[in-house]
């Protein structure tokens, strides 16, 4: 029986250092584009670049190490403290003890949380805290590439509110290439440099948020009515 396509017609380019936000409903192939970028998939047909790069001449391990992943279940082991966690892809790449437990320390402060949660197991702490400590160890390795698969989707609004503002921050120290999913055009406007608006596994239109409020595109103005008042705000809360 043959497979059914999930992407089709689908041509994009990421530029290096910007938060790209993939944006739509359910099914539309947001989390298929990820996975293809870090060869969790790999496409039947067409070809993906990394810096110039095809996809197949990387070692898939490598690839893998050198993009960090987030996504909304968090995936923190549970037997594992909060410093074995964030420090689990340096010590595979064979970093020495005292630079990972340095590393550790300066990724929790990064990320706004006190040193002491280290020694945590994710059981000991928020939805909010473990949604920190989940971005700390994507970056741990310091990888060029972050994808976050709808990161902050399970927490509450106001702990999604200061968590996309410290993701913020963070951004404009670090520069990362950012591949961001999310179904909510809030956080799209709040967060991205650009938005691509997926539907049905084809790629709509690629905007940067002042344009996306104003497209004539009709899936993009049917997103923008069915968000209603207040996406202006979204978007100035980004500058913040």
């Amino acid at each position: 029986m043959a497979g059914t396509q999930v992407l089709s017609g689908f041509n994009l380019q990421v530029t290096s250092g910007e938060t790209l936000v993939l944006l739509g409903r359910s099914g539309s192939g947001k989390t298929t584009t990820l996975k293809l970028i870090n060869r969790l998939v790999s496409p039947t047909s067409g070809e993906i670049r990394i810096d110039g790069k095809p996809h197949q001449q990387f070692d898939v391990i490598r690839l893998r190490r050198g993009i960090g992943y987030v996504i909304q279940e968090i995936g923190l082991f549970p037997h594992f403290t909060v410093a074995r966690n964030i420090g689990l892809v340096p010590k595979i790449e064979g970093w020495p003890e005292d630079r990972i437990q340095a590393r550790v320390q300066e990724l929790l402060q990064l990320v706004g949380l006190e040193g002491t949660l280290a020694s945590r197991y994710p059981h000991q702490l928020s939805g909010g805290q473990r949604q920190r400590v989940g971005v700390a160890r994507a970056l741990a390795a310091n990888p060029e590439i972050l994808l976050m698969d709808e990161p902050f989707g399970a927490l509450d609004p106001l702990t999604r509110d200061e968590v996309q503002r410290e993701f913020l921050l963070l951004q404009r120290q670090l520069h990362k290439t950012v591949v961001f999913v999310t179904h909510d055009l809030q956080e799209a406007l709040r967060l991205g440099s650009r938005i691509a608006l997926m539907e049905a596994g084809k790629l709509v239109t690629v905007l940067d948020p002042q344009e996306f409020l104003k497209s004539t595109d009709p899936w993009a103005s049917a997103y923008v009515r069915a968000f209603g008042p207040g996406l202006e705000a979204a978007t100035n809360r980004g500058t913040q």
